[in-house]
């Protein structure tokens, strides 16, 4: 009896190749060096975490005890694509109540996180092509998000002289070096910890709205400021576009969960897009994001906590040699210069985790043209992991 003939084999396919435009996408390079430390962990070796910025503390437990409820009840479907109802309107009554400021529910988009929010923020604001201005050293994850999707980023470099801020001046100088189509800030800030002055916010509204720019603004670390409050840029400008979250605050990051609140006009239209995009934000995170408003009293203890580390490092750094770092207004990040020690900061970040195992992030990833003498360091962690960190950072400078 014959054999069946063999499959034929399959064309080879290796001209096949990503696409052009994700090319200049780079890492998320403090998700490397944590996937680097959960390998010398994995090898039995010990890490301290100062490279992510994500709370060490658990979810609070009345946020959890609401999904937990939720889940029990049984189905667990679909929502609306802009959120469910109830938690749309308590998210604006926060807005109220945390800021004199009046936000119909209906101008709340409910998104899987921030990352959710911006890209659909970006596809409903921009045209392919447009450049939008953010600031060096500033949050990675714009700039890669923004060429990703057919955008252009434009870095405009901020230092002391701005408190490490975007100002009028800057805005316009690199808008008639060629048109801008919008401008994003981010206060309290990633990484620097500078939170903006209020009559700074409504200078730059002010500025967007003289040059016709649309203007979002990224308030994903209010709540968390130690000196002064922070300010939404809603109290200055009724259509700006606000992106928030429950990731940081209330120690919410694994359930991808945040808003939006956008000017009404673009309410159908990104509508459209998370129907198609995502369909709905999952219901569980919603539930939690609802009772999360009411855990304010554990989140603060939570935040107290970040204070006391805050206070510990901002000493003891000094006494180590790294005392030489931005602000810290908010946030729970120190942004250092270690240029005394190193202008790479990337094999800098690489030995202290391999021979000190402390995970610190390179700030090549916040800064492409100055960032390779700075580091952040995260300091969400217990203030014993902090002093540990300071410990094995302190002993591995001084054998250099």
């Amino acid at each position: 009896m014959p054999h069946p003939d063999p499959k034929p084999a399959l064309a080879p396919q290796e001209h096949l190749q990503p696409a052009q435009r994700v090319a200049r996408v780079q890492p998320f390079i403090v998700m490397d060096v944590m996937n680097q430390a959960a390998a010398i962990e994995r090898a039995g070796g010990s890490v301290v975490h100062m490279e992510v910025g994500q709370p060490s503390a658990p979810t609070p437990g009345s946020i959890r005890a609401a999904a937990a409820r939720a889940l029990d009840h049984g189905r667990i479907g679909y929502t609306q694509a802009l959120g469910t109802d109830s938690l749309r309107s308590r998210i604006a009554r926060h807005y109220r109540d945390a800021y004199g400021v009046d936000v119909a529910a209906e101008r709340v988009v409910v998104t899987t996180g921030s990352s959710g929010g911006f890209i659909l923020a970006f596809l409903a604001c921009f045209q392919p092509g447009a450049r939008i201005a953010i600031t060096a050293p500033g949050y990675p994850a714009y700039r890669n998000i923004l060429i990703a999707l057919g955008f252009e980023p434009v870095a405009i470099e901020v230092g002391p002289e701005t408190r490490f801020a975007l100002t009028p001046e800057l805005i316009a100088r690199a808008h008639r070096d060629k048109p801008l189509a919008g401008v994003l800030t981010m206060s309290p800030a990633n990484p620097t910890g500078v939170v903006m002055a209020p009559d700074a916010i409504a200078a730059v509204a002010a500025e967007c709205r003289r040059l016709g720019l649309w203007y979002i603004s990224d308030e994903i670390y209010h709540g968390l400021t130690y000196d002064q409050p922070a300010t939404t840029a809603l109290s200055a400008d009724p259509d700006a576009i606000i992106v928030n979250s429950f990731s940081k605050y209330y120690c919410m990051t694994g359930w991808r969960v945040g808003w939006l609140i956008v000017p009404q006009r673009l309410v159908r239209t990104i509508e459209r897009l998370q129907q198609n995009l995502s369909i709905s934000v999952p219901y569980l995170s919603q539930v939690a994001g609802e009772a999360a408003f009411e855990a304010t009293a554990e989140c603060e203890v939570i935040k107290a906590g970040y204070a006391e580390n805050r206070a510990y490092l901002l000493k003891a750094l000094p006494e180590i040699g790294l005392g030489d770092f931005l602000p810290v207004d908010g946030a729970f990040y120190i942004y250092c210069d270690m240029g005394r020690y190193s202008n790479d900061s990337m094999a800098f970040c690489r030995d202290i985790l391999n021979e000190a195992g402390v995970a610190i992030t390179p700030g090549l990833d916040f800064d492409e043209s100055r960032g390779a003498r700075t580091v952040r360091l995260s300091f969400a962690g217990s203030l014993a992991e902090c002093e540990d960190a300071v410990s094995r950072l302190g002993g591995w400078l001084k054998r250099r």
